[in-house]
């Protein structure tokens, strides 16, 4: 009944008191809702009510919902980085195992046949688990957050799993060495290859639970202007612990750091241990996330089971049009993407190795190990100069880049907002970086033109020859894998963190008696399961399925065009990597479809992309001459906001 639904919310939802709120203006970032504000929260009705001349009463209520909630409010560089330094020690984890993994169980004497059935553990463990795993956290109501208890179960479970991964052979030999069997036998030898594909599977499940997790936690603490400042220091620190992990696996850890491990692998498990649990924790402990008890209870209808998939392939019908198209782009593009992650060192190492198989075309086994040895290093290096473009391109890319979706405003200004903005210091309006940035070169046109670089780097695999030519290739893909690690990202989690904005700021109103009273009990299960975790978790499944269509396809190729090892004229990583890149090619032609126009985006915040929005600024106080007007007087306010937001957020300016 609509009575008790409106009665369940005010017991629920407790507001605050006018006295306890904050009345600095340069702080009130959260969206603000007049009295004029839809009872029911739908995605496709309107959901951002246009402000006119509503005085007295309103505009109070309105300033006391906006004053309500604290995550809206600017957050320092400080504040972002600790938000996002646990994604760097997980970066840490995933690159021992992409880097390490596959020698290592070589080296227990798994075939190389059913190396594939193995990696192909974590794409699969991306397209189920980390759907499932932002569902769960959605519905969380732990006081002590939707995120931090998934945070850190995963990340313990990754720990476990590493290590033991790393001492495999010796548990396994331990343990069956209670009935006395020896250590050197074949039956400890097969245990110890079951185990360690069982540890990686595992380990693949417990790394999706923490990036779910994290990637949901910085959605849901950054606030909606800071989306594109928190995502880019997110890349910036998982380049940054790309870069730790490679140069580690350069050095030789065993010796000196004998006490973590007499193997250069169970060194590295180790350090990735200590980054992980380290940053997670501190993370955790720094960070606050919401009380998710003031949400209200979860659906009583959580889906379990089977009924888990179709509760995703409903949410997935109704993604928000924006964050639809992003998964369309990553779908394509990660096709083109995952060759490049597994194939580089590879395709690196067979040109390198071309001139001496030309000379010498009857090696002996041991002449093509040593060589392939040295171009293994030699590939690797060129890993490395893509990692040290991408953070490179991380670091400074910002400062050049115009504010987009960190300055759309969440819901109309109340009148004045313009002039309290135009009130700020010219310090705070203005800065040197102001001059960096290129008029009309937006997060968007950016993400476009590093598609397009990639394709043409990848065609051009083809014809090169060189390995100086092919390692300057992978760098300067270093600048697109750059722009996935933060333009997907922060689209999506602006998006995510306006909507969520309106619902807090709804369900406030509604609990302070200003509403109708009337409410949909459907309308409120739909709104959890639009929560940031399903989101995001859909948005990784568009990452993750398309790489087990590149694994199969990759394996189609290979087995028309690779020769035997040694044999020169091997072009078969060449024609993978250049059909990726006209994958990532199309992929661009999604982008084209993204809207960076700041009323377009607000209007498809407000209702979706749907017919209906055409109409509605007709219908709204104003006409659509006066909403237009008012969009613009919104959005200056909203411009100066952003400026000084990202000359924060990205020069340091508030270091506290």
């Amino acid at each position: 009944m609509p009575g008790s639904s409106s009665s369940r919310s005010s017991s629920t939802v407790r507001p605050r008191p006018p006295s306890e709120y904050p009345h600095d203006a340069a702080s009130n970032l959260v969206a603000r809702t007049s009295r004029d504000l839809p009872e029911a929260f739908d995605e496709r009705s309107r959901l951002l009510p246009v402000s006119g001349g509503h005085g007295g009463a309103a505009s109070e209520e309105s300033s006391t919902l906006d004053d309500g909630d604290d995550s809206q409010k600017t957050k320092s560089v400080w504040y972002l980085i600790v938000l996002t330094i646990s994604i760097g020690g997980l970066q840490m984890a995933w690159s021992v195992e992409m880097s390490n993994g596959s020698p290592y169980l070589l080296s227990l004497g798994l075939s190389k046949s059913l190396m594939a059935l193995v990696w192909i553990a974590g794409p699969l463990s991306g397209t189920l688990v980390q759907p499932y795993i932002g569902m769960l956290s959605d519905n969380c109501r732990l006081p002590w957050g939707k995120r931090k208890p998934f945070m850190v179960g995963g990340a313990v479970a990754t720990i476990i799993s590493l290590l033991c991964l790393a001492w495999t052979r010796e548990i396994v030999s331990l343990i069956l060495g209670v009935f006395g069997v020896g250590p050197d036998s074949e039956e400890v030898k097969m245990t110890t290859i079951v185990a360690a594909v069982i540890g990686i599977y595992v380990l693949d499940f417990a790394i999706n639970t923490v990036q779910a997790a994290i990637r949901a936690f910085i959605v849901d603490c950054a606030p909606a202007h800071q989306q594109e400042a928190a995502n880019a220091m997110a890349s910036r620190i998982t380049g940054l612990g790309n870069i730790v992990g490679f140069v580690a696996g350069y050095a030789p850890l065993p010796r000196y750091l004998w006490f973590l491990g007499d193997t250069q692998f169970k060194v590295l498990c180790a350090l990735a241990c200590i980054a992980l649990g380290s940053t997670v924790l501190w993370s955790t402990t720094v960070i606050s996330e919401r009380d998710p008890r003031n949400d209200g209870p979860p659906p009583a209808n959580r889906p379990r089971g089977f009924s888990f998939f179709f509760t995703l392939f409903k949410s997935i019908k109704r993604l928000p049009p924006q964050i639809k198209k992003v998964c369309q782009v990553q779908f394509f593009a990660w096709i083109g993407f995952f060759p490049l992650l597994f194939y580089t060192s590879s395709y690196i190492g067979e040109i390198y190795v071309e001139p001496y198989l030309e000379k010498n075309p009857h090696m002996t086994p041991e002449e093509l190990d040593h060589l392939y040895e040295e171009a293994t290093r030699i590939g690797t290096f060129a890993l490395l100069v893509n990692a040290v473009v991408s953070l490179l391109t991380n670091v400074f890319l910002p400062f050049f880049i115009a504010p987009t979706y960190d300055s759309v405003p969440v819901v109309a200004q109340l009148p004045g907002e313009a002039d309290e903005v135009s009130k700020l210091s010219d310090e705070d309006r203005g800065s040197w970086l102001d001059c960096l940035r290129i008029p009309g070169f937006t997060l968007k046109r950016a993400w476009f033109g590093s598609l397009i670089l990639f394709a043409v780097c990848m065609f051009c695999t083809v014809i090169v020859r060189s390995v100086t030519a092919a390692t300057t290739l992978i760098g300067l893909a270093g600048i697109t894998w750059a722009m996935t690690l933060w333009a997907p990202w922060a689209i999506i989690g602006a998006e995510i963190s306006r909507r969520d904005a309106l619902v807090r700021a709804q369900k406030l109103q509604a609990s302070s008696g200003t509403s109708s009273g009337q409410s949909s009990d459907g309308t409120a299960e739909e709104e959890e399961s639009d929560q940031a975790g399903v989101i995001l978790g859909i948005h990784n499944m568009a990452i993750a399925a398309p790489q087990i269509i590149a694994t199969v396809g990759s394996s189609i190729i290979f087995k028309i065009w690779q020769k035997p090892r040694g044999t020169p004229g091997d072009r078969s990583l060449s024609v993978v990597l250049a059909l990726g890149g006209a994958c990532v090619l199309v992929s661009s032609l999604f982008v084209a479809q993204i809207q960076d126009d700041p009323e377009t985006v607000e209007l498809d915040a407000e209702q979706g992309d749907t017919p209906e929005r055409l109409v509605a600024s007709t219908d709204a106080p104003f006409g659509p001459h006066g909403r237009n007007a008012n969009f613009e007087r919104q959005n200056r306010a909203a411009q100066g906001r952003a400026t000084l937001t990202r000359n924060r957020s990205f020069g340091g300016a508030e270091m506290h």
